[in-house]
């Protein structure tokens, strides 16, 4: 799992930067009807991350709730930092697998680069850049042909102190080739780039960095992974860098943010001891800004930066000191306009009464599904609900957004904290992952 730059955050204090910064990861619900970038849908949540098994393991925790409601829910970026050429490819196609059966978007972070971190609290990647390019290869041939984010050696270009200028142009044209070799894997590959963060390197130095490590041939760059900065902050920084690479006659390009920390103070670069840090922006790929392609969660709350704890290692302490008091997820709202297409899995009961009604949609693939379940208020509010959903074979894995009774055969689903209270006639939504065959279409909801 991720395990991220030491150097690169204490690098904040002595920046050039022009303009501030902020943070990115991905989404699942969109909360605005404004226009984003070039990237629209769902992000997918990886259902074997290091919160969602510690959040299975401790249902007791006086931690859990909190932890699972606020951070466990979101998609997060899974990360491929083990050099592994004769594996990566498989691990990368069940991922991707899992992701394109559910229809939503996944985020792969890819830290593997020659020298990575300057030796620092992260250090390691491919033995040489050769072998780097191998594991690349391996690694683009496992991302099918559907839409994937992928987020491309953080820290590889803000931070060159550690390298000669002969190694920084191998790294540039290894760089340039690996986003290459990506896209020419899967063309419907989206590849950013390394940006730093607003209070790292200027703009200018930053757009120069990029061209020379082939950003022509990708999507954008990233920023805040994971540093603090506001959004608001790093959005000014892209649009700056934006600026400077249309000045090079390089266009179109956009900027994805880490928002997994960014939710209260900003300051020194290490967060295993700080407690008024909060998350940031809940991920999302409408993100309203022209400029800007999603809000994600790259570097995944909860996982210590190496200065007191391993780097990359999950600590309860720091997800619940992120997440505590921090606001809670959106939730959706029924399209005001009736679709043009008739859905495929329509409410067991009309919401014409009072009461809440459940409709459930399956993505099913061998072995495994996940179900996608929403909950309507009738005519009048509702606050609490519980959905009782049949398994005729296999066992809930994973939940998210709700709380489950049972695994198999009748399982009943309850809300949490921040879902329960629903106004009439609008929705909320919630989700599970299983093995075996999925529920059929039909649920129950019924009203606390």
């Amino acid at each position: 799992m991720a395990i991220l730059s030491s150097l690169r955050r204490r690098s904040a204090a002595i920046s050039v930067a022009a303009v501030a910064g902020a943070t990115a990861v991905g989404v699942c619900l969109a909360v605005s009807s404004a226009s984003a970038g070039t990237l629209s849908g769902s992000l997918y949540r990886d259902p074997s991350s290091a919160v969602v098994r510690w959040v299975a393991a401790n249902p007791g925790d006086s931690r859990t709730a909190v932890i699972r409601d606020k951070i466990a829910s979101q998609p997060q970026a899974r990360w491929f930092a083990n050099f592994n050429p004769s594996t990566v490819q498989s691990e990368v196609s069940g991922f991707i697998g899992a992701a394109n059966a559910a229809q939503h978007i996944p985020v792969l972070a890819v830290y593997e680069i020659t020298n990575r971190d300057c030796g620092g609290a992260s250090a390691g990647g491919a033995p040489d850049l050769n072998q780097y390019q191998t594991w690349v290869t391996n690694f683009a041939r496992g991302l099918g042909n559907q839409t994937v984010i992928i987020i491309l050696e953080t820290d590889s270009l803000a931070l060159l102190t550690c390298l000669s200028a002969a190694e920084i142009n191998a790294r540039n044209q290894a760089i340039s080739t690996a986003t290459r070799t990506i896209k020419s894997g899967n063309p419907n590959a989206k590849v950013y780039l390394d940006g730093g963060h607003s209070t790292w390197n200027s703009a200018g130095e930053t757009a120069n960095r990029l061209r020379a490590a082939g950003v022509q041939y990708a999507d954008g760059f990233f920023t805040n992974v994971s540093n603090y900065n506001s959004t608001s902050s790093e959005a000014n920084f892209g649009r700056a860098v934006i600026s400077g690479l249309n000045g090079m006659g390089i266009s179109g390009k956009r900027q994805v943010i880490d928002t997994s920390r960014n939710g209260g103070a900003s300051g020194d670069w290490c967060g295993d001891d700080n407690t008024d840090r909060r998350i940031g922006q809940y991920p999302t790929t409408n993100t309203g800004d022209g400029n800007i392609d999603a809000y994600l969660w790259v570097k995944p709350p909860g996982e210590a930066d190496g200065c007191r704890f391993t780097a990359g290692s999950f600590q309860p302490d720091l997800a619940f000191s992120l997440a505590n008091g921090a606001p809670n997820p959106p939730t959706t709202t029924p399209p005001t306009t009736p679709p043009t297409t008739p859905p495929t899995t329509p409410p067991t009961t009309p919401p014409t009464g009072d009461g809440c009604y459940a409709s459930i949609a399956v993505n099913q693939w061998a072995g495994g599904f996940t179900a996608s379940v929403t909950v309507t208020a009738g005519n009048s509010d509702i606050n609490g609900w519980t959905v009782t959903v049949g398994l005729p074979s296999g066992a809930v894995t994973s939940t998210w957004s709700a709380q489950a009774s049972g695994t198999s055969g009748t399982v009943g689903f309850t809300n949490v904290s921040y879902n329960g209270r629903v106004l009439g006639r609008q929705s909320t939504s919630f989700g599970f992952q299983g093995t075996g065959t999925g529920p059929g279409t039909t649920a129950t909801c019924v009203t606390s």
